[in-house]
């Protein structure tokens, strides 16, 4: 699975983003897909999950009534809605996929793909 993240850039405080995931070279049906982000100077941390079972959904407390997941099977996309952006989201999105179900903290670790990441930046 190939996958490429886009839709960042600049945006105000308050404002929104919808960033998308697009996979390539296998249906995005059978995994679980997360969005992790990784601002200047931090250690990446996890944002959203969505599993394909049932199609539950986990967020970061800090984007938790802000962020919103969601796939698109027919497409083989899945998507980050943003809003209420704040300056402290500003970092390098990325997506990842695998056959794990999310387990916090570590989950990121037992992914299988990885996509190259795509830059927000909140600022006024």
């Amino acid at each position: 699975v190939q996958l490429q993240a886009s839709g960042g850039g600049p945006v105000q405080p308050g404002g929104s983003l919808r960033l998308s995931c697009a996979a390539s070279g296998r249906t995005l049906t059978n995994y679980n897909m997360g969005w992790f982000r990784q601002a200047p100077g931090k250690e990446r941390e996890f944002v959203a999950a969505f599993m394909w079972s049932g199609e539950i959904t986990f967020y970061a407390d800090s984007v938790k009534g802000r962020f919103t997941i969601s796939r698109d099977s027919a497409k083989n996309t899945v998507y980050l809605q943003m809003i209420g952006l704040k300056p402290e989201d500003t970092a390098v999105y990325s997506c990842a996929a695998g056959r794990t179900w999310y387990s916090g903290n570590h989950w990121a670790n037992t992914l299988d793909y990885w996509g190259k990441g795509t830059l927000v930046t909140v600022s006024s």
